[in-house]
């Protein structure tokens, strides 16, 4: 299990609006595009540069593909990374402040010490 590569998948596709739409509208696709497309490049960096050994667990790849932030954060995804994408991917379909409700709602019975989220 890779926070690291959680959190970057969270990251670069809350970046660009035409990820989260895909990434909303075919979860398991986007996750199989990334992860075999993205995860080995070296974020922020020329394209050319890549590593070959990151990959997601089942596990990983099941939380993300059902939308799951709850087992995320357990995992260790940062939750302002989860939160800020699944505002773009859900919000719209719910009123003001329902889905940000929904998602602490769900996360309720989560109580300190919280997974390590460092990377």
């Amino acid at each position: 299990m890779s926070k690291y590569l959680l959190n970057k998948f969270l990251y670069t596709v809350d970046r660009a609006p035409e990820l989260v739409e895909r990434y909303r509208e075919d979860p398991a696709g986007t996750v199989d595009w990334w992860e075999r497309e993205m995860a080995n490049t070296v974020l922020n960096c020329h394209a050319a540069e890549k590593s070959t050994w990151l990959a997601f667990s089942e596990e990983e790849r099941r939380a993300l593909r059902e939308h799951d932030h709850v087992t995320l954060f357990g995992m260790g995804a940062h939750p302002f990374l989860t939160l800020t994408l699944f505002i773009a991917m859900f919000e719209r379909d719910h009123g003001p402040l329902q889905y940000q409700r929904a998602y602490a709602r769900a996360m309720d019975h989560i109580h300190l010490p919280y997974p390590d989220i460092a990377t």
